[in-house]
């Protein structure tokens, strides 16, 4: 609700890099975007799941051909901060990054923006060049390095949602205009990104304003305040640019004397659906979180947690749940340092778990946050921007989805393509922490033949007692010291060259690295 709160840390380990100018930017909300160099045919658009245009029905996501998709993703902001870029190239090479995202089971980004990407002369700041990161960025605008993530993104079968976050990178604001950013202003620019990336599908659509709160409305009439008519007539606006993208629109603060998240409430649709000259375009978007970010009435209910599905069906659930349109939790996210929010992010993802064919049936997501310098959440990677938060990302585990093919249907790895060569797969035992009665390990398995792998299977052998006490994004048996580990439903299909990685904790410590053997389908 008071997001004053959500600040983004500065980043002090990249101060040893280079200056974040700027990188005082507020909470730093929520996941982009080029044509493609490839323009694919209607065949190979339709054979590849989650290829093309999507469009809804109902409360399904469905893609160019019909079948239900969902969205399991990432936010990555920055762009809508002073920096105009995702944060952490001060420290790592984007590509690396988008590749590390999907390696973890992740589908899609939401990237968060501001309008002042879109000014004249606007530059991009701390980014590191040296020993050839990030080359293909050097002396970009910030639209133009966008446009360098969203084709990388489509190139590995990522898609992304552009998230209009702010006016201006000074911070927040309650409605979708401000003085120095009228809703002309908006609509323009909302209007010229969706103009930019026609024809790329990669880009699925645009969610048109980041929270709306206070004293916006649903369904008051009044136009300086109705968010719900505000999204349609800038709904209608990118329409009118590109038919084929998805509007997504949040919710407000407070709907008849009821308050919630900031962008949560959603409880005015039932009564005043968003209703937009192309059918078949509207996604919900609600967002929700736990106490890291500030305190509900719900979290001190004496039945929490088995409360919060009832909170979540009164203020968006019922979208789903009565058929009215799909829903996206566009942000939810916590440090996880209470008990408290570990069982509100149980809860949640309980919520989410998937139903129906593929588990597409069900709520899509996007997790805040990627970055590790959310102020009131932290992200799914640690300080140093590579080490990944095992036990966050563990939790989402089972409501990730399955990948989405490539972006130009000619890659070799790309499920759809005929022929390739013989599946073949490498991988790495890392232990990433040893505190002498336990110990936690990563193991990365890489695609290392010319043709995606359909699932795999590692095993290695231990030389003393250890045993696996828990393990994420795999399931694993064991028998004395040997261990065999295969891979979960979101993260079997890797593509040649790609790679998927999981982790474990483990006792007594002490075991080293053995070696992994790896086994491809």
């Amino acid at each position: 609700m008071f997001r004053s709160l959500r600040r983004a840390l500065g980043a002090a380990a990249a101060a040893l890099l280079l200056p974040l100018a700027g990188v005082q930017a507020a909470h730093a909300d929520t996941a982009a975007v080029v044509k493609s160099a490839a323009v694919k045919s209607a065949a190979a658009e339709a054979a590849a799941p989650g290829a093309g245009y999507w469009h809804t029905s109902g409360r399904q996501i469905l893609d160019a051909a019909g079948q239900p998709v969902r969205i399991a993703g990432i936010n990555w902001f920055g762009f809508e901060t002073s920096n105009n870029v995702v944060h952490g190239l001060w420290a790592r090479d984007y590509k690396s990054m988008l590749d590390q995202m999907k390696s973890l089971g992740y589908n899609a980004i939401r990237l968060p923006y501001s309008d002042d990407i879109l000014k004249s002369g606007a530059t991009a700041n701390s980014i590191d060049f040296s020993g050839g990161k990030n080359a293909d960025l050097q002396g970009l605008t910030p639209l133009q390095i966008m446009d360098k993530l969203v084709a990388y993104a489509g190139q590995g079968g990522l898609k992304v949602i552009l998230d209009r976050h702010r006016p201006d990178a000074a911070g927040q604001s309650a409605l979708w205009y401000t003085p120095a950013v009228p809703e002309t202003t908006w609509i323009t620019n909302l209007k010229s990104l969706a103009t930019r990336y026609k024809g790329n599908p990669t880009v699925i659509g645009i969610d048109l304003h980041n929270e709306p709160h206070d004293p916006a409305c649903w369904g008051c009439g009044d136009t300086t305040r109705d968010w719900r008519l505000a999204a349609q007539r800038a709904g209608n606006a990118v329409l009118s640019a590109n038919p084929e993208l998805l509007i997504f629109v949040e919710g407000v603060q407070t709907v008849d004397g009821v308050s919630g998240w900031w962008g949560g409430n959603l409880m005015g649709v039932a009564q005043y659906p968003v209703q937009l000259d192309v059918p078949n375009r509207v996604v919900y978007s609600a967002h929700d979180y736990a106490t890291s970010v500030a305190q509900q009435s719900w979290f001190s209910d004496p039945t929490f947690p088995a409360n919060m599905p009832g909170v979540w069906d009164k203020y968006w659930g019922y979208i789903f749940k009565q058929n009215i349109a799909p829903v996206w939790v566009g942000e939810f996210g916590t440090t996880l340092q209470s008990t408290v929010d570990q069982k509100w992010l149980a809860a949640l993802v309980n919520y989410l778990r998937p139903t129906g064919t593929y588990g597409a049936d069900s709520i899509s997501w996007t997790f805040w946050s990627w970055n590790p310098n959310s102020g009131d959440t932290g992200g799914v990677l640690k300080d140093d921007w590579t080490t990944v938060d095992t036990v966050k990302d563990g939790y989402l585990a089972s409501v990730k989805a399955p990948g989405f093919a490539p972006g130009d249907g000619s890659d070799p790895g790309d499920p759809g393509d005929p022929g390739g060569g013989t599946p073949a797969c490498t991988a790495a035992y890392t232990v990433t922490n040893d505190w002498g009665g336990g110990f936690n390990a990563e193991v990365k398995v890489t695609n290392s033949g010319t043709t995606a792998l359909k699932s795999w299977k590692t095993t290695w052998t231990w030389p003393g007692t250890q045993k696996i006490t828990n393990i994420w994004n795999a399931s694993h048996t064991q028998s004395g010291p040997t261990v065999t580990a295969t891979n979960a439903a979101h993260n079997g299909a890797v593509a040649a060259g790609g790679s998927a990685t999981f982790g474990f904790g483990g006792a007594p410590g002490g075991g080293g690295a053995p070696s992994v053997s790896c086994t491809a389908t």
